[in-house]
């Protein structure tokens, strides 16, 4: 038994209040959005309800960071739309049912690139996203989730905002959740902030029967949160390649979109936390809970940022709050949707202004004067690409190659000779900087060919060769004072480097000569009949 409850980390000590008080709140905080998500691409509020349960339940008990939140999101949603117009020029007059076929089927192909991502532990990779480029993501997605409440300030379905009374009474609503989030914990700790402003706030509503946005006023006409639990659904799609073709890039897109997302939220809870959760165990959580979403009609989703921060905010640390909020929505669809449907909207939109506000790393404002300008630039435009595109994956992708791009200039310019000619009129070259495709050109720029002596010794001691475009920068140097009839010295070659040099032997003519650490290249030189190489350590006076 002990060792099943090490796998699931149950085994660390639990505050069991808070831990169910914050699952409880968190529950309450993905309903609404839960439903907007499902509609953005046309979907039923439930299928998006059934996909937040799925995900959340799953990813709780098997993912690799206690106290992260999963569930339906805007950027996996945002995916959907593609594939349904896509759908609709493939097969004119598709019904409603087909499409959400096809949907299912996308979420569960989905799911198994993202176990297949685990299984060959490439969630390691997520450390290659800089700091700015993490900077920018979080602040991105703070303003996303700050505007993502503007619409319910907005009359239904137009661009106008509601009338006075009703916006005062929004705004109001929303200021005072603020304050009691802001405020209680300065008082006391015992209950999270956030699950009691929404109480308060939906007590006065309700009690006093105020006129203001509701659940039930977010969704369609005549559509309910009330149903039953998740039922089995197996995609009705053609098993033939053409459907696979169909499906198969916007279930890349959604296993992509879907890891990032986890990946960079399972980093930040991991900064607050103070503690390491695992990538590659939440990578299979992640693909797992897909599969199961798919299968039980929902919409499929990864972690969210907004839910994961009032989860750890309110004191949440293991698994048991994310399992709590599972169950407590699944009992809002089945039991407790005409209560749910009655909150007021304004208690969540405050609830998620405060998540907006706590998310924004203010601290990053601080930097800009003590960061290189390249690092600025990524962060800022990290933060307006996620801001306006709403496409998480592509802002961090381009963040990573523009800061990737950024680095490989800055040390292409690092290159660098030092120039010595010795005793016996041989001239050295003392390389130092690392030579690799950005730098072959400044490298190559600082030798003196035609006047140089006739005998050169270029030594690595201080540098060294990290790719194909180092060596065959190397092999052109060799080659230029060869054709003169000179002869050059390769000296302190590192042991990848000489690995690089074994592996390009069949490309390209490598000239290296005289390492006396190189037996390879020196059992070669042997062979062509150099007899001034018989014994190489001789030249270096050894």
């Amino acid at each position: 038994m002990k060792k099943y409850l090490n796998l699931f980390n149950f085994q660390q000590k639990v505050d069991y209040k808070t831990e169910i008080l914050s699952g409880l709140t968190v529950a309450l905080a993905l309903v609404p959005e839960a439903i907007a998500f499902a509609l953005i691409p046309g979907f039923s509020p439930l299928t998006g309800l059934y996909a937040a349960f799925v995900l959340c339940l799953i990813t709780s008990i098997f993912g690799g960071r206690p106290g992260m939140i999963s569930g339906a999101t805007g950027a996996v949603a945002v995916v959907f739309i593609g594939l349904i117009l896509e759908l609709k020029r493939n097969f004119p007059g598709i019904e409603p049912e087909t499409i959400l076929n096809y949907v299912f089927a996308t979420v569960i192909v989905a799911g198994v690139l993202q176990i297949a991502v685990g299984l060959l532990r490439l969630g390691k990779f997520i450390r290659l996203v800089p700091q700015p480029v993490m900077f920018g993501f979080v602040n991105g997605l703070a303003i996303i989730i700050f505007m993502a409440q503007f619409p319910n300030f907005y009359q239904k379905g137009t661009d106008t905002l509601l009338p006075t009374a009703p916006f005062l009474t929004m705004l109001g609503l929303a200021l005072l959740t603020m304050l009691i989030i802001w405020g209680l914990p300065k008082l006391t700790k015992a209950v999270p902030s956030s699950l009691v402003a929404i109480v308060v706030v939906s007590a006065i509503v309700i009690g006093f029967g105020v006129d203001t946005l509701t659940v039930a006023g977010i969704m369609g006409e005549g559509e309910s949160i009330k149903g039953g639990f998740p039922p089995l659904t197996i995609p009705q799609i053609p098993l033939t390649f053409a459907s696979l073709m169909i499906i198969l890039p916007y279930a890349a897109i959604v296993a992509g979109v879907g890891l990032i997302e986890s990946l960079l939220t399972l980093n930040i809870i991991d900064e607050i936390t103070e503690t390491r959760g695992s990538g590659n165990k939440e990578c299979v959580a992640q693909g797992t809970a897909n599969i199961f979403s798919g299968f039980l009609s929902g919409m499929g989703g990864c972690a969210m940022i907004g839910q994961s921060l009032i989860n750890v905010s309110a004191g949440a640390r293991a698994r048991l709050s994310g399992i709590t909020a599972a169950i407590m929505l699944l009992v809002f669809i089945m039991f407790g949707s005409s209560l749910i449907e009655r909150l007021p909207m304004a208690a969540l939109v405050g609830l998620m202004f405060m998540v907006a506000i706590g998310t924004f790393e203010w601290a990053s404002f601080k930097t800009f004067r003590k960061m290189p300008n390249s690092d600025v630039v990524v962060m800022v435009l990290v933060t307006l690409i996620t801001a306006i595109t709403h496409n998480l994956a592509i802002a961090v992708l381009l963040g990573v190659i523009i800061s990737a791009l950024a680095y490989s200039w800055e040390n292409a310019k690092r290159i660098r000779a030092r120039k010595r000619i010795d005793e016996n009129g041989i001239k050295h070259y003392e390389i130092y900087g690392p030579l690799f495709f950005g730098s072959t050109t400044l490298f190559g720029e600082k030798f003196d060919v035609q006047n140089d002596p006739d005998e050169v010794i270029i030594d690595f001691k201080e540098s060294r060769i990290a790719d194909m475009s180092g060596i065959e920068a190397l092999n052109k140097i060799t080659q230029r004072y060869a054709k003169v009839g000179k002869k050059v010295h390769l000296r302190h070659l590192s042991k990848d480097c000489i690995r690089l040099l074994e592996n390009a032997e069949e490309i390209i003519d490598v000239n290296v000569l005289e390492d006396p650490t190189y037996k390879v290249m020196v059992d070669k030189v042997k062979k062509k009949g150099n007899d001034d190489l018989k014994n190489p350590y001789e030249i270096w006076g050894l």
